[in-house]
């Protein structure tokens, strides 16, 4: 007994080497993510420009600030609802802050137009930062009064309380990249192309560009 005990000590040091080389080599965990609430008119604009940053992960368009639980896209273009189309973006704090979101957001939109955003008018469509708490409200209005010393001009968009965040349809998801077709005015184009062809025709980027100059981070399509 005494021999064979003897005999299974090499085997079992094997086995518990080879386990701790496991354990060493098993992945780390993820790094906790955070997450930005902000409507910038157009989600899928907002969208397609934020996925471009390093440290950005999944945007998400949907609906925030309203009253109304679930809200369709129609319900929240119509108005009445009280929301802005707004996006959800999670993020890597090790890489990208939340200072540095907040100031490519400001850059990425018409900080000082309080009826809309380029060509989309109306209520849904207005500028806002949702904030969950005392640390992020204070960044945001910092990012603000930094906006406003390099325009010269008032910033209208408000700091809001964090509000419930909800997706919009799967339809409007990375609209911005996808190849299905649909009729549009311009005849049948892929969702990628009739995005190109709305985001031109909306002069989003000439008024960025004329706003922020060279420090418009994303003005180019």
């Amino acid at each position: 007994m005494l021999m064979k005990l003897r005999r299974g000590r090499p085997m079992m040091l094997a086995m518990m080497i080879a386990l701790g080389i496991a354990a060493n080599c098993a992945p780390a965990k993820a790094a906790a993510t955070e997450t930005a609430v902000l409507a910038g008119g157009c989600f899928w604009c907002v969208e397609a420009d934020f996925e471009k940053l390093k440290g950005v992960g999944e945007v998400v368009s949907g609906f925030a600030g309203g009253t109304v639980a679930n809200p369709t896209y129609k319900q929240v273009v119509a108005g009445g609802t009280g929301h802005y189309e707004a996006v959800e973006i999670s993020y890597d704090p090790a890489v990208i802050t939340y200072d540095q979101i907040l100031h490519a957001f400001l850059r990425s939109v018409d900080p000082t137009d309080a009826g809309g955003q380029f060509c989309d008018r109306g209520k849904s469509y207005r500028t806002a930062i949702f904030v969950s708490d005392s640390a992020e409200k204070s960044a945001a209005e910092a990012a603000i009064a930094d906006a406003e010393k390099t325009l010269g001009k008032d910033v209208v968009t408000p700091v809001l309380q964090a509000a419930p965040f909800y997706p919009a349809e799967a339809y409007h998801q990375d609209y911005y990249k996808k190849s299905d077709v649909i009729l549009t005015r311009f005849g049948p184009k892929s969702k990628a192309s009739a995005y190109k062809r709305y985001r031109e025709a909306c002069g989003r980027d000439e008024r960025v560009r004329q706003l922020w100059g060279s420090a418009a981070p994303f003005a180019g399509g």
